[in-house]
């Protein structure tokens, strides 16, 4: 599974361009670095009335219940204590939502990942010894079944360790989302490190425009876009393998960070990357993930089968040429 998010603010490109044409109100735009990504959020609200105080607010609030990174955060308390951790909503909701991904695709994604991550060089520690013992030796660690949750208190088995890093962005675009919609913010759009959520239309009062790039290594500014999508009160989500991975020097083999939880390994398939559109960021960014390591065709089957939620697939054919696939509700978002 996607282990740390790929610092995706690179993977769309927003074609946001225009000034309000309503009386007393303005498109505010707050910028900055976040979670270890970048974020841009852009929304229309009466003159001199922004939130940015309250948006960096909702950051921390999520940094300090769900972030790996933060030593005395809830998930790094609750991933190094031997006694109940009583967690609150923010962790709750998302390991809520983390639980249930983990049982739809039966352990492909797996909240539990965290050990592997670290063996891998995709958490806090510098990568370890990877051969197929020390792999093993680890995966013992991995099952999401082994979490015990007790009322609003959570327990691990000694070893285990949890990482929301697949999915607590995603649920931070859906925060802020909520908290505009409280405050009577009717057009929005919210991006954090590639996890986007829109509401209503842009400055110029139309919908929501957001490109998906080319799954490759090294960008091009001049023809960078795969694809361009309208998005109208929904949430995007793009997981890829392109961009987030290291090379073994002896063998010159290239590891990806989307990582298995089964094998251990570095999850094996054609897919460059997958944008999910879904109801929530949390679901998208969850799917998204959950793709890539399922591969092309049980991906297409599992999004042909779900209502309310679409995708869109890039991967390479047995010619190692780049092709597209998307499911059919897919295409009424492409406008180009």
């Amino acid at each position: 599974m996607k282990i740390v998010k790929i610092a995706f603010p690179t993977i769309l490109m927003f074609c946001l361009i225009g000034c309000s044409n309503k009386q007393n109100m303005e498109e505010i735009n707050d910028v900055g670095y976040v979670q270890g990504t970048t974020f841009n959020i852009k929304y229309l609200n009466e003159a001199s009335h922004g939130f940015k105080i309250q948006i960096d607010s909702l950051f921390l609030l999520v940094d300090n219940s769900l972030s790996t990174y933060v030593s005395k955060s809830l998930v790094s308390r609750v991933n190094k204590t031997d006694t109940l951790v009583e967690i609150d909503e923010h962790f709750a909701r998302v390991l809520k939502k983390s639980m249930e991904l983990s049982k739809e695709s039966k352990g492909l994604f797996d909240v539990s990942i965290g050990p592997l991550a670290e063996l891998w060089g995709f958490g806090l520690s510098e990568r370890g010894r990877i051969d197929s013992a020390s792999v093993d030796s680890i995966k013992e660690f991995v099952n999401f079944r082994n979490i015990k949750i007790k009322g609003d208190s959570v327990l691990l088995p000694e070893g285990m360790r949890m990482d929301f890093n697949a999915i607590a962005q995603g649920y931070t675009v859906d925060l802020i989302a909520e908290f505009f919609i409280e405050k009577g913010v009717g057009n929005f759009m919210i991006e954090v490190g590639g996890e986007i959520r829109t509401k209503g239309k842009n400055a110029k009062g139309k919908t929501w425009r957001i490109g998906i790039d080319k799954p490759t290594e090294k960008m091009d500014p001049d023809n960078r876009l795969q694809a361009i999508i309208s998005l109208e009160n929904a949430s995007l989500a793009t997981s890829g393998n392109y961009r987030k991975f290291w090379v073994d020097e002896k063998t010159g083999l290239k590891y990806a960070h989307t990582l298995n939880p089964r094998t251990g390994f570095p999850a094996k398939n054609r897919l460059l990357s997958v944008s999910v559109i879904a109801p929530t960021a949390m679901e998208a960014d969850g799917y998204s993930t959950m793709a890539m390591v399922l591969g092309l065709k049980k991906a297409i089957e599992l999004f042909e089968s779900k209502e309310f939620i679409e995708a869109y697939f890039i991967y390479s054919n047995e010619d190692e040429e780049m092709e597209v696939y998307s499911t059919s509700g897919f295409k009424k978002y492409l406008i180009n």
